[in-house]
């Protein structure tokens, strides 16, 4: 699959911003159509779903309890299926961890070996953050002359570019201007932005991220040690504030469980990675070839990773941090996490287009997993409020039709799903902080049911804006945070 040639983005004509345009936002979509969210449901899909719709609805009115038994016990399935999956990925992660790749590793390349770097940092409407991306990238240990940072502002978005302008001329950064044009989302602008991109490698940094100095060197280390097979290297991301709020606690002590062992236990067992939505480090021409990122996709991150597995490709976890800003209000926090929980389900239903063809590429393993992890989350989030509901009823009064939807076959599946599930879950995020010595989020991980209780709001409202707006991407507003002074903060130390 050919991406297209590469742009001076000093000497760029007219026709070549158009073209770079065009193959932003049509290039997926023209070339592997059934890779690419444009159309929500595509061939099999829709008539698939409103059949199965259909037959639930006339069972659901010819035998009400019957099938309302049926879909609880699928439900409690799920759930099962779901906690056993987790608890084996954190085994996994908890044996064999990220990448380390030392400093006296990372700094052993000669300068005239490493490879061209590119950064791709885009931003919209950012204007309080923006600034800071200087000082971060300067911090950088790598050879000016082979990195690249393309800062990628949409071309009407003049607050933010007066922002950029306003910090000075910079031997590091290039402003890049995206043409105005829909869909306004981060992957339209990153593949944008490689039209432009000159590296080896890319990689995406978001404009108030801290990267710590050594990133760049060690994933070319990575790299070298790693099979040809790898097309990306991941970083873990770690917040900087998490004492803010209890919020941002509870934000933080996901993170090190997501990136510090279940993604390495994923990374081990060779399953699909959901990438985060930076400092994924990917080899240029394996990014080309499998068509770049989906801008109709708003958790294009998860969906590049499990289109590099569905290629054959892998992805790998190293052993170094990203710091980020965790959310620290509650409202902007759900349109984030709403935003997340509808890709999940884009990026499922876009992958299960070619079950046959994914289930010989991945395994059985992998596929199933592919299933519990893209669609299993948010859809079992959605259904802890249905749970919870059920359980408070029973609790007030004990209506005997609670009692009768669960009958003895599901009621001790579906107990030991609730008692011992939500156990197993907060002792997997008190083990993570022991290992990673965060003590100080001990208060986060005990009230984490109350993080719990968000998540299904937010996977609601992401379930329900899969219909109505499946490519609308809700901004995340940042700078809500002080950022830190340097990158030895604690949460840097706990990485």
């Amino acid at each position: 699959m050919r991406y297209g040639e590469t742009f001076d983005p000093e000497t760029v004509t007219d026709d070549q911003r158009e073209y770079a345009l065009h193959r932003a936002i049509n290039g997926l979509r023209e070339d592997d159509p059934v890779h690419s969210a444009s159309t929500p449901l595509l061939g099999w899909q829709k008539p698939v779903l409103w059949g199965l719709l259909a037959i639930v609805i006339a069972f659901g009115v010819w035998r009400p309890m019957q099938t309302a038994v049926v879909l609880i016990g699928l439900c409690t399935l799920a759930y099962l299926l779901t906690l056993g999956d987790r608890v084996l990925i954190f085994k996994r992660g908890l044996a064999s961890r990220p990448i380390v790749i030392s400093d006296e590793a990372a700094r052993a390349i000669a300068d005239a070996d490493l490879p061209s770097y590119t950064i791709l940092v885009p931003a919209y409407n950012e204007p309080e953050v923006v600034a800071d991306l200087i000082g971060a990238m300067d911090a950088l240990e790598y050879p000016r002359d082979k990195l690249q940072v393309l800062l990628l502002l949409e071309a009407d978005d003049q607050v933010t570019i007066d922002a950029a302008e306003a910090c000075g001329e910079s031997d590091v950064i290039t402003i890049l201007l995206v043409p105005p044009a829909e869909p306004r989302t981060k992957p339209k602008a990153c593949n944008y932005g490689l039209h432009f991109a000159t590296g080896d490698i890319v990689t995406i940094f978001d404009a108030e991220d801290l990267p710590e100095p050594l990133q760049l060197r060690r994933v070319v280390t990575a790299f070298r040690q790693l099979p040809d097979n790898v097309a990306c290297v991941q970083a873990k991301l770690v917040y900087h504030n998490g004492h803010q709020n209890l919020l941002t606690a509870w934000f933080t002590a996901e993170y090190a469980l997501w990136f510090g062992y279940l993604l390495p236990g994923m990374m081990v067992s060779t399953s699909p990675i959901p990438l985060g939505g930076t400092s994924n480090h990917l080899r240029r021409d394996i990014l080309r070839k499998i068509g770049a990122w989906d801008p109709f996709n708003v958790t294009e991150d998860a969906d590049l990773g499990l289109r590099i597995a569905s290629h054959g490709y892998r992805t790998a976890v190293i052993d170094s941090f990203t710091l980020e800003e965790a959310n620290s209000d509650a409202i902007n926090w759900v349109r984030q996490r709403s935003r997340w929980y509808k890709g999940y389900l884009q990026t499922w239903l876009v992958h299960i287009r070619e079950p046959l063809k994914l289930y010989r590429t991945l395994g059985l393993r992998s596929f199933i997993r592919f299933t519990l992890v893209l669609a299993g989350t948010p859809i079992i989030a959605v259904l802890n409020l249905l749970f919870w509901f059920i359980t408070v009823l029973w609790f007030l009064g004990q209506p005997a039709v609670v009692g009768e939807v669960f009958p003895v076959f599901i009621y001790f599946p579906a107990l030991i799903a609730m008692v011992i599930g939500n156990f197993t879950v907060m002792y997997m995020n008190m083990v993570a902080l022991r290992e990673d010595d965060r003590s100080d989020l001990l208060l986060a991980a005990l009230s984490v049911p109350l993080f719990w209780l968000m998540m299904s709001v937010a996977a609601a409202k992401g379930c329900y804006q899969m219909i109505r707006q499946p490519s609308f991407w809700e901004k995340t507003f940042h700078g809500l945070a002080e950022r830190p002074e340097d990158t030895t903060t604690d949460e840097a130390a706990a990485a």
